[in-house]
């Protein structure tokens, strides 16, 4: 079939990102001799710097990873709630929400930590080794992209005002950045640069990296940090705030390794982070799949992801969260799928239907039931009247307050000797919280995905991680690693992944491998009935939205089932990237996602 651009295909290594400049980069380290871990290091820290407007080091990052010959592992990279991120807290503020900017929204920031710490026990390269295409560019600046400059421009005004330091950086000159034109952040170069020159005294590679993990975690980093969180600082709520981080908050976490959650479905096992993240929505849509599909592509087919994406979302907002014990065995079993799957029916469900796993009472936080109103922004807190058809963007959408939406990154890699990684690094934008100007950076926003309601799996507790949206995938065949994939696209990730998964298992097979390219090109959709996981918390109860490639009669005959359809651009709906290894042959492929016009896949 045509695509976009060939399935790539060789024996060295492969690397698939969403930005052009963290694959190339990722590629270099694979050819200077490095491992999959090593370039998926380099290429995050490049994507700090060319996709400031969709993660940065003070985010966060769930990986998965495996090591040839060795288990799958997870490697959580999502920070918790500080000591004082309590309900009463917020509550006491006037806030029935946790702001979507600013740093009360601010977790224990995760993703450097996670990045070194695989470097550290999985890499062979030295700090300075992977650091260095991100310095280069921060320092010599690259050629941004145009979503780049546009993001700052739809927060010139907060930043001009309210957020200065954030100017200083995105808006030198009073110009925002423009394709074409080199941009600089010589403050977050600046950064590196120091932390390389106070570590290269530490010892030998691993105490290296330790030792940069320590001045992020209690020197001149958490100093600045914690300055920034300090200061007042104007967010969504309308009021200028502080955050709760402190030393000991900082100083007390670290990243940690997790056995993934997986599910066998048609000889594949596939592999996700816990429920802290929203990694088991993708396993939970395969458990409720039936032995046979329908007609790929059909309006039965799509009919059908779609009710089953509902069912296994409003399990999400009832089960899912590090506050309470999710019952994964219960949601994934034979059983209890069968009686969810009964409940698809010929029309569209409208409706929050949580299931009850083990005879479990299902509980929902009252703003689940919120509905967008026709901005795309507000909301109805009682969920009163018709839903009304509102943007719901792919890409960060920005108000002139921040509020965004938010989207993120992704980062696979295969290298020649069978070690492969999947990651999707997020939070820390831009748009999130102001620069912190001795840094080049800000602080993330994950805590808004937790509830300011007591006894829910996701209320805001401190010490415990907010539910985050983020969710990379591995794929096994026989237990050996195949296939590693995700996408950007916050509550759409696991939606995207489903039909990406099932395109490339069930469709044509391309020079004897899976046809990567052409199922990540393939018309995409997702819904949005269920609650968002970003400020403010509304829903569209039965809405669709498809790529306009779609079959008009599917379109049509999905309208005909209830289905409140919105037809967006024809290539508008996904960010995919994915790289396999056939464990029989050796050889490698890749694919990434030609929507936005900036992700690649490269290799030989």
């Amino acid at each position: 079939m045509f695509t976009t651009r060939p399935t790539l295909q060789g024996t060295f290594g492969m690397v698939s990102s969403t930005h052009w400049l963290a694959s190339q980069s990722a590629m270099a380290v694979l050819e200077s001799g490095g491992n999959a871990f090593d370039a998926a290091v380099a290429g995050a820290f490049v994507l700090h710097v060319v996709e400031p407007h969709l993660n940065g080091p003070a985010g966060e990052v769930p990986i998965l990873l495996a090591p040839a010959g060795g288990d799958v592992r997870v490697l959580c990279g999502q920070g918790v709630a500080p000591a004082g991120a309590t309900v009463a807290h917020y509550r006491g503020l006037g806030l029935d929400l946790v702001p979507g900017t600013g740093p009360l929204a601010a977790a224990v920031p995760g993703a450097f930590d996670a990045w070194l710490l695989l470097l550290r026990d999985h890499g062979t390269k030295s700090l300075d080794d992977v650091l260095a295409y991100a310095v280069g560019y921060a320092e010599h600046g690259h050629a941004p992209v145009e979503k780049l400059g546009a993001t700052v421009e739809s927060v010139r005004k907060l930043f001009e005002t309210e957020w200065t330091s954030s100017a200083e950086v995105y808006l030198p000159g009073g110009r925002a950045p423009r394709p074409g034109e080199l941009f600089r952040n010589p403050a977050l170069a600046a950064t590196w640069k120091r932390l390389l020159a106070e570590t290269a005294g530490a010892g030998d590679r691993e105490a290296r990296i330790d030792a940069a993990r320590a001045v992020w975690r209690s020197g001149f980093v958490a100093e600045a940090l914690l300055r920034r969180s300090r200061l007042p600082t104007m967010d969504t709520s309308g009021a200028r705030h502080t955050g709760t981080l402190t030393e000991a908050d900082l100083a007390g976490w670290s990243a940690t390794y997790e056995t993934p959650v997986t599910h066998d479905w048609h000889g594949w096992t596939v592999c996700k982070a816990g429920p802290w993240s929203q990694g088991p929505v993708l396993l939970q849509q395969l458990a409720l799949l039936p032995p046979e599909l329908p007609a790929y592509g059909s309006a039965d087919y799509v009919h059908l992801l779609i009710e089953n994406c509902k069912l296994a979302m409003a399990d999400r907002e009832a089960w899912y969260g590090d506050a309470a014990e999710a019952p994964l065995a219960e949601l994934l079993s034979d059983d209890y799928n069968a009686g969810r799957r009964a409940l698809v029916g010929a029309k569209a469900s409208w409706e929050l239907r949580p299931g009850s796993p083990g005879g479990r009472t299902p509980r929902l936080p009252a703003q689940a039931y919120a509905r967008v109103a026709g901005d795309g922004r507000g909301f109805d807190p009682m969920g009163a009247g018709e839903p009304t058809v509102a943007e719901f963007p792919v890409e960060p959408h920005v108000a002139d307050d921040g509020t965004t939406r938010g989207d993120t990154c992704h980062l696979d890699v295969v290298d020649r000797w069978g070690n492969m990684i999947a990651a999707t690094p997020s939070g820390g934008w831009l748009q999130s919280n102001p620069v912190v100007p001795e840094l080049g950076f800000p602080l993330g926003t994950r805590l808004q995905m937790t509830w300011l309601e007591e006894g829910l799996p996701n209320s805001l507790t401190p010490g415990r991680r907010p539910r985050t949206t983020l969710t990379p995938s591995l794929a096994l065949r026989d237990g050996v690693p195949v296939l590693a994939f995700g996408t950007p696209g916050g509550d759409q990730q696991d939606q995207w992944q489903l039909h990406f998964l099932l395109a490339a298992t069930l469709r044509a097979r391309v020079r004897g491998g899976l046809d990567l390219q052409g199922a990540v090109d393939a018309p995409n959709w997702h819904n949005d009935s269920f609650p968002s996981s970003f400020h403010p918390r509304g829903r569209r109860p039965g809405s669709v939205t498809v790529e306009s490639r779609t079959d008009p009669g599917v379109v049509e005959e999905l309208r005909r089932r209830g289905h409140d359809v919105t037809v967006g651009p024809a290539w508008s709906e996904g960010r995919l990237c994915a790289v396999a290894r056939d464990p029989g042959t050796g050889v490698l492929s890749a694919a990434a996602n030609p929507r936005g016009m900036q992700g690649y896949a490269v290799g030989r």
